[in-house]
């Protein structure tokens, strides 16, 4: 089945004398000829704008018509990624909270409303596998023939602290290299990959300058929630004005939830794969990075996530393994101690070879810049 995403070549299938089963994704097919003739076995319309002449005729000639409900704030099926102006559309520069205006507010307002977690109506069930499903295939587009790298680390990590620091310069340099950054999108280490991957952009010397833009808090704010503070996206705003970048030489992805809606996307990240489903959206980012995961110092989330990619590297889940660097010798030998165990898991298997723990930046790049990946054409499953 061939995917469908653009009008005009909606438009030349329409036209076309034999005509292969084909899924039309978020199209306005309402004025498009050919769509009121002939058959449509096995094709699927997924979000599509179209007539009630149309859709009856659609279905009753064997397609399958899947369509958004207006009482929705999401459409089921997109044919691409978010943008940061998607997400933040809405947002208001002059109010307290601008985030509490935006449209990814909207929608995760919806989402509590609607039984959070565990959703209390099968159609909305249903309406949230349909719309991760889509994203998937779209994160699968934008990753293809790239080098993604994760980063993943605490949310908790402050704009200020030297480690947050720390990750946007490795970020800077891996992105400059030409490896695609990703993170889990939201604040802390995940935020400063991206901030990283932005000011690529701009000579080494003004990533300092904003983050100095970025760190000052409220008074009174409350240590390890500085994405609770009502100017967190105000401060983040400041600085993608400031150092505007108009036509991205750079990518970078954000994969977050509105599962943990309450903490804000990270602005910072040029594509944004957001999804309603934790556990899908968490083991997907580790199956693509396939380039390699760095581990910053975090908590129960960063520690499931360690062991989360272990087991798809112990297993070859999605093709040979890859580097797996704990950064933070003492967090994570100390601390929370994941490295012994980690080691210990591995002992005997291919990615044995590829740990690393560190304290040095400089090993981090270098650990991914001499890793070498053969592919093996297994497509992820998310």
């Amino acid at each position: 089945m061939i995917e469908i995403a653009d009008a005009d070549a909606a438009r030349r299938w329409a036209m076309g004398v034999e005509r292969e089963p084909a899924a039309f994704e978020a199209l306005d097919l309402r004025d498009c000829p050919g769509f009121e003739s002939g058959t449509f076995d096995g094709c699927l319309f997924l979000s599509c704008l179209l007539t009630p002449a149309q859709a009856g005729y659609l279905t009753t000639t064997g397609a399958t018509v899947i369509r958004d409900d207006p009482a929705r704030p999401y459409t089921l099926n997109r044919a691409r990624l978010y943008t940061p102006d998607e997400l933040f559309a809405g947002y208001d520069a002059d109010a307290e909270d601008g985030w509490a205006s935006t449209w990814d507010a909207t929608v995760y307002r919806h989402w509590r409303a609607t039984g959070g977690s565990t959703p209390d109506r099968i159609d909305e069930s249903l309406a949230r596998r349909l719309h991760d499903h889509s994203i998937s295939d779209a994160l699968y587009e934008a990753v293809d023939d790239r080098r993604p790298v994760a980063i993943m680390g605490g949310h908790a990590v402050g704009r200020a602290d030297p480690q947050y620091a720390m990750v946007a310069r490795i970020a800077r340099t891996l992105t400059r290299e030409g490896y695609l950054m990703l993170s889990g999108g939201g604040p802390g280490a995940m935020e400063a990959t991206h901030l990283g991957a932005w000011m690529a952009h701009f000579d080494d010397a003004e990533l300092d300058d904003a983050i100095e833009v970025l760190s000052p808090r409220p008074a009174g704010a409350e240590p390890g929630r500085e994405y609770a503070d009502p100017d967190w996206l105000h401060r983040a705003m400041e600085v993608r004005e400031r150092w505007a970048v108009d036509s991205p030489r750079y990518d970078s992805i954000g994969i977050p939830t509105w599962t943990y809606g309450h903490e804000p996307p990270a602005a910072f990240a040029t594509l944004i794969a957001k999804y309603f489903a934790n556990s899908v959206r968490e083991d997907g980012l580790l199956a693509i990075a396939t380039y390699g995961v760095i581990y910053s110092p975090g908590s129960a989330g960063t520690v499931q996530e360690i062991f989360q990619d272990a087991s798809q590297n112990h297993y070859a889940s999605f093709g040979p393994p890859s580097p797996m660097i704990l950064f933070g010798a003492d967090h994570w030998t100390r601390e929370l101690p994941a490295w012994p165990l980690l080691r210990a898991l591995a002992a005997g298997h291919d990615y044995a070879g590829l740990l690393t723990l560190t304290d040095d930046e400089s090993e981090i790049i270098e650990t991914i810049r001499t890793y070498h990946r053969v592919t093996s054409g297994v497509r992820h499953q998310m």
